[in-house]
């Protein structure tokens, strides 16, 4: 009983260094896992993979080894990409298919062939989304529902088809990718997007809960960017604290590879600009947004 109780302990302290040390040097971290190659013989499963986010990870991931199953709506950017890894990176396998996350069936279709083509799935990024939205009560209902649709109900039905593999396997990690406007109610453009991704946080607490009451093997991260500029804001104004997407897909790789249950990315400054959000009045949020 002593022998487990150190072995937890130590594993606990050496964990909570590897993610103190992943958020605040996430360039230097990935390098120590790169000459590792921490994903050698795993595979990792990236939705919305064909441009921003997605693709900044995917690059990523290849990068430490890992093989990809990568999926998206626009399969010519994804066969660009594959090509690329696969003659960056030789060792490694990458295979893709179409996927149109509002299609919740094919979800279920492309995840199950995914698995059945690698022999399993170690990772899963719920990544795929949407971030047009409108002010409510403007007339915009279709618009404002369509991003509740995606970024909520397709992201439940990824959740629900990455658990259904890691349940059979007993094993996995899934990740997926809320943003900081979870973290209050927001005006103008950002009220329902920001909505719909607090909901995606709330189903992956829950289901961490689950795990952790259950006794499962399986990993669950919520990661929380702050504002990164991809292709999903081309053109809009400076943002607060941005970051471009390098910079933001390594602080996001990072935090997901040292096993976070919860991390905002880049950490500085928006673990501390998450704590504030929660407590600020929101004529200051306001400024934020």
């Amino acid at each position: 009983m002593q022998n487990k109780l150190i072995s937890l302990v130590t594993r606990s302290a050496n964990q909570s260094k590897n993610q103190v040390f992943s958020a605040i040097q996430p360039a230097r971290y990935l390098n120590d896992l790169n000459k590792q190659q921490a994903g050698q013989d795993k595979t990792v499963l990236i939705t919305g993979a064909s441009s921003g986010l997605g693709e900044g990870m995917a690059r990523l991931f290849a990068k430490l080894g890992y093989n990809l199953a990568i999926c998206a709506r626009r399969t010519d950017r994804l066969e660009s990409l594959k090509s690329d890894l696969m003659a960056t990176y030789p060792n490694i396998r990458v295979e893709y298919r179409a996927l149109d996350v509002s299609d919740y069936e094919a979800i279920f279709t492309v995840f199950d062939t995914f698995a059945e083509d690698f022999g399993g799935i170690d990772r899963v990024v719920v990544n795929a989304g949407i971030g047009d939205s409108r002010r409510i009560g403007k007339g915009h209902f279709e618009t404002n529902r369509r991003t509740a649709d995606i970024n909520f109900i397709s992201a439940l039905a990824q959740c629900e088809a990455a658990m259904n593999i890691f349940r059979a396997q007993n094993s996995g990690h899934l990740v997926v990718i809320s943003s900081m406007s979870a973290m209050r109610g927001l005006p103008r453009h950002l009220t329902t997007y920001g909505a719909s991704k607090a909901g995606l946080a709330h189903l992956a607490e829950g289901i961490r809960a689950d795990m952790l009451l259950t006794k499962l093997p399986i990993k669950v991260s919520t990661i929380y960017p702050g504002y990164i500029r991809t292709e999903i804001n081309e053109g809009s104004k400076p943002l607060p604290f941005e970051v471009d997407a390098d910079t933001g897909t390594q602080a996001i790789v990072a935090a997901i590879e040292a096993g976070v249950e919860e991390a905002c990315v880049p950490s500085l400054p928006w673990s501390m600009v998450g704590k504030a959000m929660k407590h600020l009045p929101l004529q200051v949020i306001n400024k934020l947004s």
